[in-house]
C-alpha cells in the first residue's frame, strides 16, 4: 500500500509553554489531557458556554508544554481566546508560524522524519498519521493534494473543521463522543453541563454523516430534503462525496417510506460509519419539528 502525505494549509499550530500547561487545558477543553505524555495526542475542542464547539484542535505534548494543530482561519483568535482564559498562570501562548502541519495514511509507517512530531489521529485509526514540522519539510514530503486528504475523510465520514465551524454544532452532532473527543468522567470544562445532559438524555437527533451523489456535490449549505422538507444540511463536499448534518429520525422515517433524501434535485444516499456506535434512529414517529 502506498504512503499518502498531504501538506494542510488551512491548518496552523499555536505553542504553549509552561509547567502548567496540561493542567490549565484541563480545566478547559472537551478531552482529558491531563496525563499526556511527550509524543503522545489528544482531539477536542473548547466549547461556549451553551455547549457548541467554537474551536476544535488537536493537542500534541512536547517537551516543556504542548502543541495545538488547529484550524488557520480561526488560529489568531483562538491564542487570543486561550490567553484571556491564562490568567495568573506562568504560560507563554503563540502561533508557531514556521511550523505546518500534513496528514499521512494508507501505509502504516510513517517515513522517518528529522525534527519533526508525528502522532496518531486520536480519532480513528483510518485516518492515519499527522506530522507537524518545519514548513520546508513538510512541502517536500507532500504526495498527495490536500483536497485527497479531504475526500479521504468524507468516505470514512469523519468532520473537521471546515465542516463544523465556529459556535455551530454540539460535539453529539459532530461525533465528538464516538471518539475520545469527549471525555464524560472528567471534571467541569466549559460548556459541559450541557454536553452531559446530551449524553445522559440521549438528545442528539443530529449527526455529521457521510453521503454521496451520482455526480459532483452542490457547494456547502445546501438543503438536504426529503419531498421539499428540509432534513439536513450539507457541510462539506468534495467531488460526489460529503458530509452532511442530517436529522436521524426523519431520514430513518423517510428510508422506511421508500423516500430518497435529495439536495438541489440530486438524490443521494446517506449511511452510518463503520465506527459509529449510536443507537439507530426510531422512524420519527411524533416528529413536530
Amino acid at each position: 500500500m502506498t504512503v499518502f502525505i498531504a501538506n494542510l494549509p488551512d491548518r496552523a499550530v499555536i505553542e504553549i509553554k509552561g509547567e502548567e500547561t496540561l493542567a490549565f487545558l484541563q480545566d478547559l477543553v472537551t478531552a482529558d489531557v491531563a496525563s499526556l505524555k511527550p509524543g503522545q495526542a489528544a482531539h477536542g475542542a473548547l466549547l461556549t458556554p451553551q455547549g457548541k464547539i467554537l474551536f476544535d484542535f488537536f493537542i500534541v505534548a512536547v517537551s516543556g508544554g504542548v502543541l495545538l494543530d488547529c484550524a488557520a482561519d480561526n488560529a489568531a483568535v483562538l491564542a487570543q481566546k486561550l490567553t484571556m482564559y491564562r490568567l495568573r498562570r506562568a504560560l507563554g501562548i503563540d502561533l508557531a508560524a514556521s511550523l505546518a502541519v500534513a496528514a499521512v495514511w494508507g501505509e502504516t509507517d510513517v517515513p522517518a522524519l528529522g525534527n519533526a512530531h508525528v502522532f496518531a489521529d486520536p480519532r480513528n485509526v483510518e485516518l492515519g498519521s499527522r506530522v507537524i514540522a518545519p514548513r520546508a519539510v513538510v512541502q517536500s514530503i507532500a504526495n498527495q493534494p490536500a483536497e485527497a486528504y479531504q475526500d479521504h475523510r468524507y468516505r470514512l465520514g469523519i468532520g473537521d473543521a471546515s465542516e463544523i465551524g465556529s459556535g455551530e454544532l454540539f460535539p453529539h452532532e459532530a461525533c465528538y463522543d464516538q471518539f475520545s473527543s469527549v471525555d464524560f468522567s472528567k471534571g467541569c470544562y466549559v460548556g459541559q453541563e450541557v454536553v452531559s445532559r446530551m449524553q445522559h438524555r440521549g438528545t442528539a437527533r443530529a449527526r455529521l454523516v457521510p453521503v454521496a451523489g451520482l455526480a459532483d456535490l452542490p457547494a456547502p449549505g445546501a438543503k438536504v430534503t426529503v419531498d421539499d422538507r428540509q432534513v439536513g444540511t450539507l457541510l462539506g463536499s468534495h467531488g460526489s462525496n460529503g458530509l452532511a448534518l442530517i436529522r436521524l429520525d426523519r431520514a430513518a422515517k423517510a428510508a422506511k417510506a421508500g423516500k430518497v433524501l435529495s439536495v438541489d434535485g440530486q438524490p443521494i444516499s446517506m449511511h452510518k460509519p463503520a465506527w459509529a456506535r449510536w443507537p439507530d434512529a426510531d422512524d420519527g414517529a411524533g416528529d413536530n419539528d
